[in-house]
């Protein structure tokens, strides 16, 4: 696998010719272009490119990509186990210890073929069955990092000292289902988010351009909500990540009591899946760094051999229904896991 070139695409760019790999924020803020891939539990890799061209995603190519059974898949949590921390999570916000939290699992199937398995061609896939805002591929085989995601929703965007992030909370089959408790869910985030965009920007300078806009996506709506801030003068990448990570649509609210809370109730760790994943441009001071959902990433060190993993989890709050909870990860993850196994392309449907 390490015969692979080192490689980053998002959406109309692909990113070549590796310079160097650091896990120091800092760099960030130095010179060239930067792919970024931060994991839910603090591990941050940070990828030089020399040479940064416009390229479509190419096509797919019949059989380049191997995916594994579409029933091989197995979850971190199983629906007793995932219905079952719904219900404590009430018991916590009944507590008053909590508001809101994430509640994810993590699903993980074998490849056939380790040796032949290229995200970058998985991200083909996803582009065409799948298109999303954030799409892209960082593959560092040497480093432990391949990643192919299809994110919609956007972490953090800076364009010179303005700083936006986009938080998705509320999903649903069609704008209709859309819940009360959707729109309160998005709107606790946003206030998390606005707090968090606070500790590093201007006084005064955060506002929240969009509230609970309805966005469509193959499958699937979510509420999409704006929110953009100017940073403080001295405030750069070393301040901004701490002060925003992990993402508050994928921890909770108060995000310290939230994650307290995912640490005891999953079994398995994050990874990529709700971490940061983009690029950052250092002489242009520009970048996107996606939200790590909807993203598939290769572990070669499980054991007994490489696995493909992928994550799924919804928010939980008062009005949550432990089975309608654990519906709404099925919802997420059904198609994209249908599409890695190939069964969409068979059968036109997630089934």
């Amino acid at each position: 696998m390490h015969d692979l070139a080192p490689l980053a695409r998002f959406g109309g760019l692909v990113a070549s010719g590796l310079r160097d790999v650091t896990h120091d924020p800092e760099a960030l803020d130095s010179a060239g272009f930067w792919a970024v891939a931060a994991d839910f539990e603090g591990r941050l890799t940070c990828a030089r490119f020399d040479d940064v061209r416009a390229e479509p995603v190419p096509d797919p190519v019949p059989g380049q990509w191997r995916g594994p059974a579409a029933g091989d898949w197995t979850s971190s949590l199983d629906r007793e186990a995932y219905t079952k921390g719904v219900r404590r999570i009430r018991e916590y916000i009944a507590a008053g210890d909590v508001y809101q939290v994430n509640l994810c699992r993590v699903l993980s199937a074998p490849l056939p073929d380790p040796d032949a398995a290229d995200v970058d061609a998985l991200t083909a896939l996803l582009a065409r069955d799948n298109p999303a805002p954030y799409a892209g591929t960082i593959r560092l085989p040497a480093h432990d990092v391949e990643i192919a995601t299809a994110s919609p929703e956007l972490y953090l965007s800076t364009a010179g000292r303005t700083v936006e992030s986009g938080p998705i909370k509320g999903t649903a089959r069609t704008e209709d289902e859309l819940l009360e408790k959707d729109h309160a869910e998005n709107v606790m985030i946003v206030d998390l988010v606005r707090n968090d965009l606070g500790r590093v920007c201007a006084t005064g300078s955060v506002t929240v351009p969009a509230l609970c806009a309805v966005e469509p996506h193959p499958g699937l709506v979510h509420l999409v909500s704006t929110v953009r801030g100017e940073l403080a003068e001295k405030a750069g990448w070393p301040e901004l990540l701490p002060a925003t990570f992990p993402p508050g649509s994928v921890s909770g609210a108060p995000k310290f009591s939230a994650l307290r809370i995912i640490e005891e109730l999953e079994t398995a760790p994050r990874g990529p899946y709700c971490g940061g994943i983009g690029w950052v441009d250092a002489d242009r001071g520009t970048a996107a760094l996606a939200v790590g959902i909807r993203t598939f990433w290769i572990d070669r060190d499980a054991a007994p051999g490489p696995v493909l993993r992928f994550g799924a989890g919804a928010g939980i709050t008062w009005g949550s229904d432990p089975e309608g909870e654990w519906a709404e990860t099925e919802l997420k993850a059904a198609r994209l896991l249908a599409i890695a196994s190939g069964a969409y392309e068979a059968s036109g449907r997630t089934g």
